[in-house]
């Protein structure tokens, strides 16, 4: 059995690899594929059922020193990271993998980050306001709880700065926890923010989740996922 979800690397262009499965046993889209490279592990997902047990996927590391005829792996799953309060206080990458040189995280549970999106059952049925503690959004621009908010600007005009104290409002004031999740952040502006929350003592009630510029693109797409999860 262990044989029969093995397939082989056919093609690589850049991130994108095309893996070739026995038809009857072609991976389901959106799962997570293994290929293991002497001491590393290089994490592929599903993206498209080309036919003929043939599939093309996108890696979420870089995929140097992969070859054409290497064994890949089906996890029959999709990628799933870690959740619950053993992850507050750390930072991870989009594979839910710690990042800060802290050790493993000893969790629970581990949740795929593709799943069906709530029930309207499971939704509130009222509309409340969040207070944040920043006065001028509070009076100006309020934040619906469950909604959706954007903040635009140019570099160094304060968006990070409006989130961080939000980070502490939340946690102080509200007694909650975030989830900060860099998508293409420069890893210089992840690690000041990282010492910036740490500094403030609010890191304990967050969840940092990055995927960097100098990632490939296949970790900054999926990794907004792994922070929502």
């Amino acid at each position: 059995m262990q044989k029969q979800k093995n397939g082989k690397i056919t093609q690589i262009v850049s991130v994108v690899i095309d893996v070739k499965f026995d038809e009857d046993f072609t991976p389901s889209l959106y799962n997570a594929l293994k290929i293991k490279d002497g001491e590393r592990v290089v994490t592929l997902e599903v993206e498209q059922l080309l036919g003929g047990g043939l599939v093309r996927t996108i890696a979420m590391s870089t995929t140097d020193g992969l070859k054409r005829g290497m064994e890949v792996t089906d996890t029959l799953a999709p990628i799933s990271v870690p959740v619950g309060k053993d992850s507050l206080g750390r930072i991870f990458n989009v594979l839910g993998e710690p990042i800060d040189n802290q050790g493993p995280v000893k969790a629970d549970h581990m949740s795929p980050i593709h799943r069906l999106a709530p029930s309207l059952t499971e939704q509130s049925s009222t509309a409340e306001v969040l207070e944040t503690g920043i006065k001028v959004v509070d009076l100006i621009a309020p934040f619906a709880k469950g909604g959706k908010v954007a903040a635009f600007g140019g570099a160094g005009t304060g968006k990070t700065v409006i989130m961080q104290e939000l980070i502490r409002n939340i946690a102080e004031e509200h007694s909650g926890h975030s989830v900060f999740a860099g998508v293409g952040e420069r890893t210089r502006e992840g690690n000041d923010l990282y010492h910036e929350m740490k500094d403030s003592c609010v890191l304990k009630n967050t969840t940092m989740v990055f995927g960097q510029m100098n990632e490939p693109p296949g970790s900054r797409l999926r990794v907004a996922l792994t922070g929502l999860t």
